[in-house]
């Protein structure tokens, strides 16, 4: 297989697997996909085939069970290895979210924590540590088509750590972020939609 058969992952494609893997779930089976039906749309930070079909193995799914002991309130699972958000609803609902994930080891944070804060249209400042490493960054980014944390936000019990969408779609599936786990705008809307204030989060 030569590159050009190689796509940037659509956000239809990743939709049509993370819906089959809800609908799996809720029957009790395991979605059929192949590495095939993935190759052709997903490429992760190398263009080299044996790294994307590693990736690509990271797309599966996972028992809540393993993680949580109930999903009373939902729960999310952020695996920044693997880059993907987990999602388990206390009604059934259960799909898998690519990410961005934090640029460097000593900017990840993991354990467990909870949702503290839901932010629609959330405005943006830089942190001091952000502003050391890039000083050129804007004091303050209004909500719209510029701001980092994109269309809603989800601010976890650590601070200045959140679950939040981006304008910037290159980002989804890198390491591109200063901490936190960012999702496509149209699955940022999805998450938050759902979450509530004090649904635990577990960072892996």
């Amino acid at each position: 297989m030569t590159s050009r058969h190689i796509t940037s992952m659509t956000r239809r494609g990743f939709a049509g697997f993370a819906a089959g893997a809800a609908a799996a779930s809720l029957g009790g089976t395991a979605y059929a996909v192949t590495s095939e039906d993935l190759l052709n749309d997903y490429v992760p930070d190398s263009q080299d085939q044996q790294h994307l079909l590693r990736r690509i193995s990271a797309l599966r799914m996972r028992r809540w069970q393993d993680f949580f002991s109930s999903v009373n309130r939902d729960c999310i699972l952020c695996d920044t290895n693997d880059r993907v958000l987990h999602y388990w609803g206390s009604d059934g609902f259960y799909r898998v979210y690519p990410t961005s994930v934090p640029l460097t080891d000593q900017l990840t944070r993991r354990g467990r924590t909870t949702i503290t804060l839901k932010r629609p249209d959330p405005e943006w400042r830089p942190t001091a540590n952000m502003l050391k490493r890039t000083p050129g960054l804007p004091r303050y980014v209004g909500p719209g088509p510029d701001n980092p944390l994109g269309i809603r936000a989800l601010n976890l019990g650590w601070p200045s750590y959140r679950i939040h969408g981006t304008n910037d779609i290159r980002k989804i599936g890198r390491q591109s972020s200063n901490g936190c786990i960012g999702l496509f705008n149209e699955h940022i809307v999805e998450v938050y939609d759902r979450a509530q204030v004090g649904t635990p989060v577990l960072l892996i």
